[in-house]
């Protein structure tokens, strides 16, 4: 990538950033992640996203690593069918293994957060990460006769104290395992552990790295996005398959219990790719599947938090001299004024509406549509929606200055009309240099 296609792919991913910041991403890899050779560069991703302020929780698994464990003491793992999967049964020589593995994972995560050289990827990010007894746990019991011993389940979720970690600006790290009130420790699935966590902070995402870069159809074409209800079909397939151990069938499990737990966005992303995770989460094509409902947007109006993104979306047309030069400052003094449209957290347009109470007339300026979500009429959507808006306040008229959308606002009612038209504030401020024409619109 030469650099200009850089600054063209960095300003291009900016309404994401500004979309992500502070919002709560939970993080759900497996330990087929954490051995595969890519997860130190997916580390420096995670710490990417760590510096543009995204809260992460990361949740392990070590599901190959406690195996080979296993293999190399001599001892036969035991597994017995447990309502959708296999489950472990961890008993006491087991879990004192699953802690030695979890614990060593979990240092080697540490660690690989920790790096920092002049040069590196991480060099001065300074990212802290932490373990925890956030999960309360308890024994899955006896099942048909079996005895699970040290195998659980969660009980709840420490949602609080998680919040208090991120608002310090940490990552919680947590491992498959619980803890009860009695001081006992238990073998979790880490798929269970992800769904409950994201479900208990009410995550913005969940994020499951598998070795797939997403889902395929039946006809082997990727998909990029699909419904909750798309994805369990999907999973009730794979399971008439009878993949009993299928560790993709548990990530799509978990992923679907979040869906259903409030979690609005959930991604399958490969683990195995370099980059995966910035291009599923900073390009409008991504790179692995979203799960999600339909696509949500609205119109509503803005505050604060929005300048940033009116000023992204404004700016190249402002450069153009298409709309009038409103510096960040200016959008922020009047930013009441503003309506946006919002598309999973995006700024993807923007209007702003301008009262002249004492000629019951208003103007409407600033009509931006995002350049990746142009056209389904959300130009004509804004427009509509201040026209509404004047209307209640009792306004008779609504009015625009344009230089090169004369005809499309013709299209939507407007007609030219003379400069001395509008009120005299407005033609006080109208520029000779712009020469910008009028038109008008009786509501």
């Amino acid at each position: 990538m030469d650099t200009l296609q850089y600054v063209k792919w960095l300003r291009g991913s900016s309404p994401y950033i500004n979309a992500h910041r502070d919002r709560t991403f939970v993080l759900m890899l497996g330990g087929e992640a954490i051995a595969d050779p890519n997860f130190e560069n997916i580390v420096h991703d995670i710490a990417l996203l760590a510096s543009l302020d995204v809260r992460l929780v990361m949740v392990f698994g070590a599901r190959p690593q406690i195996d080979e464990a296993y293999r190399s003491a001599g001892i036969e793992a035991r597994y017995q069918p447990q309502g959708r999967h296999l489950l472990r049964i961890t008993d006491d020589t087991g879990i004192r293994l699953v802690r030695q593995v979890v614990g060593d994972l979990r240092i080697q995560i540490e660690a690989l957060l920790s790096t920092g050289l002049p040069g590196s990827p991480m060099h001065a990010s300074r990212i802290t990460a932490t373990g925890g007894n956030w999960v309360t746990a308890r024994p899955l019991g006896v099942i048909d006769g079996i005895d699970f011993c040290h195998t659980g389940e969660i009980r709840r979720v420490d949602a609080v104290a998680l919040r208090r970690q991120l608002d310090a600006g940490v990552i919680p790290l947590l491992g498959p395992m619980g803890y009860s009130p009695s001081g006992e420790v238990f073998n979790l699935a880490y798929e269970e552990v992800a769904t409950a966590v994201a479900g208990a902070l009410r995550a913005d995402k969940l994020i499951a790295l598998d070795e797939e870069p997403g889902l395929l159809d039946e006809r082997g074409n990727s998909i990029s996005e699909m419904t909750p209800r798309e994805l369990e079909a999907m999973i009730v397939r794979r399971r008439e398959a009878d993949i009993a151990g299928d560790e993709l069938l548990r990530q799509l499990t978990a992923l679907l219990e979040a869906s259903r737990a409030g979690v609005r966005r959930c991604h399958l992303v490969s683990h195995a790719i370099d980059g995966a995770l910035l291009q599923e989460l900073f390009t409008r094509e991504g790179s692995g599947t979203q799960i999600s409902e339909h696509s949500y947007e609205q119109l509503r109006p803005a505050h604060r938090d929005d300048v940033a993104g009116i000023v992204e979306i404004t700016r190249p047309l402002a450069d153009a001299g298409v709309l009038v030069q409103r510096s960040r400052e200016l959008i922020e003094r009047e930013i009441e004024r503003f309506t946006v449209l919002e598309l999973d957290g995006l700024v993807i347009g923007c209007a702003a509406l301008y009262p002249y109470s004492e000629d019951q007339a208003a103007e409407i300026a600033c009509v931006v549509t995002h350049v990746d979500f142009q056209g389904a009429d959300r130009a004509e959507k804004l427009v509509g929606h201040l026209e509404q808006l004047a209307r209640r306040e009792g306004f008779t008229r609504t009015f625009v200055l344009t230089t090169r959308t004369s005809h499309w606002f013709v299209e939507q009612g407007y007609r030219p009309t003379t400069l001395e038209s509008l009120p005299a504030a407005r033609r006080s401020l109208w520029s000779p240099a712009r020469n910008s024409k009028v038109l008008s619109k009786t509501l």
